[in-house]
């Protein structure tokens, strides 16, 4: 059942996109745009939520941590801007915007804005489960700065196209599309990265875990996640015992 929190994640994720788009085409040095797009969007999305949800805490890239969430039942997990490099490099589209709810323990909505394309993908609207590909067609999506050091013995086991990208948001849609079938990472990320894609990619019937098979955890003391996969369902049992023959 689609609640109100769904339909928040989803409005303010779309409206925080559209006023980055806006910001982006008045252009500038990039380095000041990308410090003002994480600056407005962050100011953006609390204000919203401060209006909107008042008793609700929340957890942001760009803003203090505050240890009243911990001990809070409602907790947003939000990134004003994923791939604030991406933003500020012209003609780039691998940049989003996450918005997510954390609630007694578990994701409940969220939202992953990919503005440049015009594209909101949430637990509002889940995208139906795509069938499987054979094997030979499995396409892995890697950060195109920090790939993880087995991503290149996991593709060669597995057989699998790798395809770099940009955020963390704009990866996980990728596979939430059904443009790829895996995304996997290691070597550190925080929960804003990854809280808004994955309560997605789980409402579409994606698989989502550490790389141990682990379930991932938010709202931690410290809000690490230090790896990820994301995948399509019937993968996963295959993926995550040929990561572990590899790493």
């Amino acid at each position: 059942m689609i609640s109100a929190d769904d339909r928040l994640a989803a409005d303010l994720a779309a409206e925080a996109g559209r006023r980055l788009l806006a910001l982006r085409a008045a252009g500038g040095d990039p380095d000041a745009v990308r410090r003002a797009g994480d600056r407005s969007s962050h100011e953006y999305l609390t204000a919203e939520l401060a209006a909107r949800r008042p008793g609700d805490a929340v957890l942001s890239e760009e803003g203090a941590d505050d240890p009243a969430r911990l001990v809070a039942r409602r907790v947003w997990i939000v990134d004003p801007l994923d791939g604030t490099r991406e933003f500020g490099e012209p003609g780039r589209s691998d940049w989003a915007v996450h918005v997510a709810l954390w609630e007694d323990g578990e994701l409940t909505a969220g939202a992953v804005a990919l503005p440049a394309p015009g594209e909101v993908l949430s637990t509002a609207d889940p995208v139906p489960p795509r069938p499987a590909p054979p094997s030979a067609t499995v396409r892995l999506v890697v950060s195109r700065s920090r790939p993880p050091d087995f991503v290149a013995r996991l593709a060669r086991k597995i057989g699998a196209e790798v395809m770099p990208l940009g955020s963390a948001g704009a990866k996980a849609a990728a596979v939430i599309r059904g443009d790829a079938e895996v995304y996997v990472h290691s070597g550190g990320q925080y929960e804003w990265d990854s809280a808004a894609p994955v309560a997605v990619a789980l409402a579409a019937g994606l698989h989502a875990s550490r790389i141990d098979g682990s379930k991932l955890v938010y709202n931690q003391a410290v809000p690490s996640v230090p790896d990820i996969l994301i995948c399509q369902a019937a993968l996963a049992d295959m993926l995550l015992e040929a990561i572990s023959s590899v790493r």
